[in-house]
């Protein structure tokens, strides 16, 4: 009767379930490097398939000019690229975030699968977004859906290192804890995309004339954005640690002047 006891009680505590215990890092990784490359497979499989002129349509409509038939389809390849570029800059931003993190959670990796979830709703943001050449009736209805789509895929993604951030000694690279060399790079660089989704999901609310423009730049300043997002870091804490440096120096000055006060003049 003991040993059932003893074997129950281990079964039990085998199967007990804590957000915390450690997870497989490199399987985190591996799973994840998986989704998104079925998610851009996809992308080109839809792009392939009904956004190719017929050779028919190309010699009868457009005498020949493969140029012109593929500029009919301008907008359908503008919006799969938007789509792609915004799969490669998630998949970068979440190398970069497991490339501090030094070991994962099971929190951490549910969160994560959270992400992955409304990555694999992209592809459905591209069909919805390939039907602006149409001149569809539904085009904010899609802006907004790809918003919603982009606004969780990347928030999820912000809610892991901030999972990360509370065992930050257990979890993180010291580069990217509290004060570290790429804490703020890290944080600017996981809010990107959260802060611009959102502020294009209400801009498209209350401008929605201009809604199909306001997605494309969205598109568009994205990259470039990354592209400078380290440079615009790198300025604003060289120019707070200049700050500090500059009242420190207040603060040192006005303790030496204090110190060669003679005693008379102090009670005086």
């Amino acid at each position: 009767g003991q040993r059932d006891e003893e074997e129950a009680h281990q079964s039990l505590e085998t199967f007990t379930f804590y957000l915390s215990e450690p997870l497989s890092k490199e399987r985190v990784e591996a799973f994840s490097d998986g989704v998104y490359a079925i998610v851009a497979t996809l992308l080109i499989l839809d792009i392939c398939e009904d956004n190719v002129p017929d050779p028919r349509e190309v010699k009868e409509k457009f005498h020949g000019s493969l140029l012109e038939a593929l500029s009919e389809y301008g907008p359908n390849y503008l919006a799969y690229f938007g789509s792609f570029v915004t799969i490669g800059l998630l998949w970068f931003v979440h190398h970069s975030l497991f490339l501090y993190v030094t070991k994962a959670t099971r929190l951490m990796g549910l969160l994560n699968i959270l992400s992955l979830a409304f990555i694999g709703g992209l592809p459905l943001a591209y069909q919805l977004t390939s039907e602006f050449a149409e001149k569809s009736h539904n085009e904010i209805e899609a802006i907004q859906v790809s918003c919603v789509i982009t606004f969780f895929a990347s928030i999820f993604q912000f809610a892991i290192w901030t999972t990360a951030l509370l065992h930050e000694r257990e979890t993180l690279h010291p580069f990217a804890r509290y004060g570290g060399k790429e804490h703020a790079f890290m944080f600017a660089k996981l809010a990107l995309y959260p802060c611009v989704s959102l502020g294009a999901f209400f801009l498209t609310c209350l401008l929605s004339e201009f809604s199909t423009a306001i997605f494309h730049v969205m598109q568009i300043v994205i990259p470039f954005a990354f592209l400078a997002l380290r440079i615009f870091v790198r300025i604003s804490l060289a120019v707070i640690k200049s700050v500090m440096a500059f009242s420190r120096r207040k603060v040192v000055l006005l303790e030496e002047e204090e110190a060669c006060v003679s005693p008379t003049e102090t009670l005086s």
